[in-house]
């Protein structure tokens, strides 16, 4: 029989490690299927996200209309609304609005392929 505090040892380490192994996958660079993170940069800029937005390694993103897209990997939600996946991510891209319809986010027509070449970019932010 276990004692009262090995138990109560257990059942206080059990959410910490398991805090600590989410917050190790986080850490991990998502995969996104189909997407290039060098395309990704190139799309960035001819799109022109650095226009609002500031973004590593993007020459001239210094935008600051919307967010810094600074550690993106590590953000837990995209726009307040959805939690940050490569799914939800791709979709946001293509049409934003579909994902908040109130955004100031313009829809600026990112063809699939695009979408996941920049989302597989900004998961390369660390």
């Amino acid at each position: 029989m276990m004692s009262l505090a090995r138990r109560t040892l257990l059942l206080l380490a059990a959410p910490l490690l398991g805090a600590l192994a989410l917050a190790c996958q986080k850490a991990q660079a998502r995969q996104v299927a189909g997407g290039n993170p060098e395309r990704g940069k190139t799309a960035i800029a001819t799109y022109g996200c650095g226009s609002c937005h500031t973004i590593p390694g993007v020459s001239g993103a210094h935008g600051k209309v919307g967010p810094p897209l600074t550690d993106w990997s590590q953000r837990v939600y995209i726009a307040g609304e959805v939690p940050n996946s490569t799914d939800y991510l791709v979709r946001w891209l293509e049409m934003p609005q579909a994902i908040e319809p109130n955004t100031a986010m313009p829809n600026l027509r990112v063809t699939e392929g695009d979408a996941r070449d920049i989302a597989a970019y900004l998961y390369s932010l660390r």
